[in-house]
Parts: C-alpha cells; structure tokens; sequence
C-alpha cells in the first residue's frame, strides 16, 4: 500500500491553485511600441557634465557642491516656448529623518508656475511617476498647483509596462487591480507622513516605475536636454548625482524618445517649431555636411534596454591599457558585473565607486546588492571604493571608458545597472557622449572623478572598499534571488 501525501482531488486543488502563481512569474508581456528608443549619434558642440557632490568634514558639518538643479531651473526659466519635464520623485516626502539641505520640489514648482505667468503661451508638460501620489492614495499638492496653473500633468500608465515582480503581479491584476484605488485609508505612507489605502501598498509592491529624469526646454536659438540621476525630491536633495546637458539635434532625439509615453497615454504629441533647433548635426550622425566644422561631441539618446546594451559594447569593446571609471547607486545585473570582471582580466584599468546601500531616507539597509555584488568584483581583482555617505546616497550611475588611443566615452542619466532597469522593464533615460581627452566634458568627468576617488582637497568622499566588506553567504544568496525574480526594490 503506497504513502500519499495528499488524497487526489486536494492534490488537483493545490495544483489548480499554484497555476496562477506559477503563471505570474512568468513574464511574458513586453514594452508598448516606441520605448527602448536607441538615437543615432548626433554631432555636437554645446554640452557640459554636472554634478552633485555632499561630504562632511572633520567637525561633522555637511558640505555640498551642487549644479544640477540650478541648471534645470536656469533652463525653464530661460524658456520661451517650450518645457518638457519627466520626473520620477517629484514631492516632497520624507523618510524617517527629515533631510532638511534643500526644498527642491518646492523650488520646481514655484519656477514652473512663475515662468508660465511671465509667458501664458508657454506649453509646460510635465510628466512623473504615480509613486508621488503613492498610487492613487493621496493628493499631490505640487500636481495639483502645476495643473492649476494651466501647466499639463501626466502621471505614467505603470500597469501598461512588463511585469518587474512578475511572480506577484499577476495575482495582483487578478484579485487587486479591479478594485482601484482612493485617497485616505488607515496604512501608513511608506515615504513620508499621512495615511494611504491598503490597495496604494498593494500596488507599490508591482515595484513598477517611469523611473526617467529629463528636461527638454527651448534655450535661446537652441533646443536643450538635460538628462541626470536627482529627482526634484526634498528628502533625496542632499543626493550625489551626475547630469549631462547638450542641445541641438541629440535635444530633438530626447524628446522623441518621450513621444512614447504620450502614444502609451493615447495624448496628442507636443508640437515643436523646427526653427526652435538650432541646425547643429542635420547630418543624421552619419558625418559632417561639406564645409561644416567637426563638432568635438557625438551624442546619443539611449532608454530602458538600449542602455544595458550601449554599456555591454563599451564594457567588452574594452582593451588592455584601457581605463573603465563605474559609479553607481545600484550594480547587480550580472551580464554587466561578469563583464567587468572580464575586462579586468584583459587588462583594463578599472575603478568601481559604490555606494554602501546603508541608507534611505533615515532607514537602515542591509547592503543589498552592492555588497555581495562588491565582494565578486574584488575577488575577481577589480578595485572597489564605497561612497562615505552620512545619511544621503550616492545616487551616480555613470560609466567612463577611456581608450588608450585617447578616445572617451561617457555614459550618465537615471539607470542603476539593474535588471529592473536594464531589462525594458522600467522607464529609463541615459545618454552617451563620445569623445576625445582634453575636451571640456571629458576633463570634467575625469577631474570628478579623481577627487572621489583620491579623496583630493582632504576630503572624504570615498573609504577603502574594507570599511563596508560583507562575506555574508545568505547575502549574497538574498540577492540572486531577488535580483533574478524581481521580488526586490532595485
């Protein structure tokens, strides 16, 4: 007589029920038509690299060094004709202790509604993720002022995108999603104070994002894009992040790669003069037009999937003598991580910053991913600092290749080198530059990254990778199994 665990019908009961289950962490959806956009390389002249910086000295005292947002403030308000916003963290939440540096969605606002009184006929559109109304279950006072003030707003369709925790949001669609979502309830807000809905919590577990961060705005004759890692969110303003600024034809190409999200929206497309651009790369990126100067920057617009294969060509393109400069917020895709571990074996030169994934917000984190991810890399020689944070994070996510021959390629914008980022799962913006040393842009990367990484002017921006080593094993199990399943928040 045999054993049975379970008689025969509860078997096919189980078996029909884990079938939902079973289904979900099978992602099978794709990107709507129009995302993953890769821009040809646009010839250009006018482009600069930002940066964030935040260090606190021997007396304990907190010091910045700030562009970005002063740049993005300095555009809208430069702007006659057009501005076009894509914001991931637009609000002003506040995680368990307070970050009291800088008002930047306040700041945004009132510069937005300013500049649209000074110039009624100037279109503002400004698009952002639903994570700043937490989904449905609160009121955004910044949106609700921009639309106010005639300024369009347009929150992100997420459950149009792929599944990035496919195992749960299949039960999600099925038993959740017909319910829909109100503002108020009894739970409290995972970001900040006041009180949200069970359903915002469910929702917020899809850990789905338009996860972009990119203006585009009329400049004078020219048109304008800036691309960055920061959000205009106060808690996140002590921030360390990067940006890349440029105008021209590469402008244009930003902002048709932001067309998608209209088409997904079912909007009608901004129009735009073509006279608002100025006649900087007409070439279509394929060579100079007869009797133009050569510009001294190729510029290419890259989003979601496009990304991870743009850094995979420059990782593996790389070659002895070669010098690869990584700083990132979030490392754990693992086609980039053994890819870097290859070209440390040919040769390369490698400098890995990361930040030590301690903070968020006044939260204590547990390392994950940079940790067991950081642990790999050494293992395999490559050279690894973390960022000294002190309640802030280190927010970059840039890559610089630097060719022996002299040639320099940059890489900046929103994307963590994830599979939720790089996987055409989140909306994501970056931007690579191509150019030669001794270039403006090339001299301020490098320069920027020198001081992170030697600690220059006595500054602590960055501790031996000792400080923050984990050889925990279930770490490291922890985050294979998140970062392959998708049942994680990087």
């Amino acid at each position: 007589m045999g054993f049975r665990l379970l008689p025969p019908a509860s078997a096919r009961w189980l078996l029909l029920a884990t079938l939902p289950f079973l289904f979900g962490c099978i992602n099978v959806s794709k990107l709507p038509d129009g995302f993953a956009y890769e821009g040809v390389e646009r010839p250009a002249s006018h482009v600069r690299f930002l940066t964030d910086l935040t260090w606190v000295d021997e007396f304990g005292d907190r010091h910045f060094e700030q562009e970005i947002f002063d740049e993005v403030f300095r555009l809208v308000n430069s702007a006659e004709r057009f501005v076009l916003l894509d914001m991931f963290l637009y609000n002003n939440f506040q995680g368990k202790v307070p970050e009291r540096h800088r008002q930047l969605s306040t700041e945004l606002t009132e510069v937005l509604i300013s500049r649209k009184e000074q110039y009624p006929d100037l279109q503002i559109i400004v698009i952002t993720d639903p994570i700043n109304t937490v989904y449905g279950g609160m009121v955004s006072n910044h949106l609700d002022a921009l639309r106010a003030a005639g300024i369009q707003v347009i929150e992100t369709d997420l459950d149009a995108l792929p599944d990035s925790n496919p195992c749960y949001s299949l039960p999600w669609r099925l038993l959740v999603r017909p319910f829909g979502n109100a503002e108020g309830g009894f739970m409290p807000n995972p970001f900040g104070q006041g009180r949200i809905s069970v359903r915002s919590w469910l929702k917020l577990l899809n850990f789905k994002a338009n996860h972009r961060k990119v203006l585009v705005a009329d400049d004078g004759d020219r048109l304008t894009g800036l691309v960055t890692s920061a959000n205009p969110h106060d808690g996140s303003s002590a921030h360390r992040n990067d940006a890349l600024v440029f105008s021209g034809q590469a402008a244009r190409d930003l902002l048709e790669s932001e067309f998608a999200i209209f088409d997904m929206a079912q909007l009608e497309r901004p129009e735009l003069n073509q006279n608002d651009v100025e006649q900087e790369g007409e070439g279509e990126g394929e060579g100079e037009l007869e009797g133009e100067r050569e510009e001294p920057y190729r510029v290419q617009v890259l989003t979601e999937g496009r990304i991870k294969e743009a850094a995979l060509r420059l990782i593996d393109g790389s070659a002895s003598g070669d010098e690869i400069d990584l700083a990132m917020f979030y490392l754990s895709e693992r086609r980039i991580i053994d890819a870097l571990k290859a070209a440390q074996q040919r040769g390369v030169v490698m400098r890995v910053v990361l930040d030590p994934n301690k903070d968020a917000f006044g939260w204590k984190k547990n390392g994950i991913p940079n940790r067991p991810v950081a642990k790999d890399l050494v293992r395999a020689g490559v050279p690894v600092r973390w960022c000294d944070t002190h309640g802030e994070q280190c927010h970059n996510k840039t890559l610089m290749v630097r060719k022996s021959g002299g040639e320099v390629h940059l890489m900046a914008g929103s994307a963590n080198f994830t599979r939720r980022n790089l996987n055409d799962l989140n909306l994501e913006t970056d931007v690579l530059i191509r150019t030669t040393l001794g270039t403006e842009v090339a001299t301020s990367a490098l320069r920027h990254f020198n001081r992170v990484w030697l600690n220059e002017e006595g500054r602590a921006f960055t501790v031996d990778y000792k400080r923050y080593a984990d050889s925990s094993l279930f770490k490291s199990f922890l985050y294979h199994v998140q970062e392959r399943t998708g049942m994680s928040t990087f």
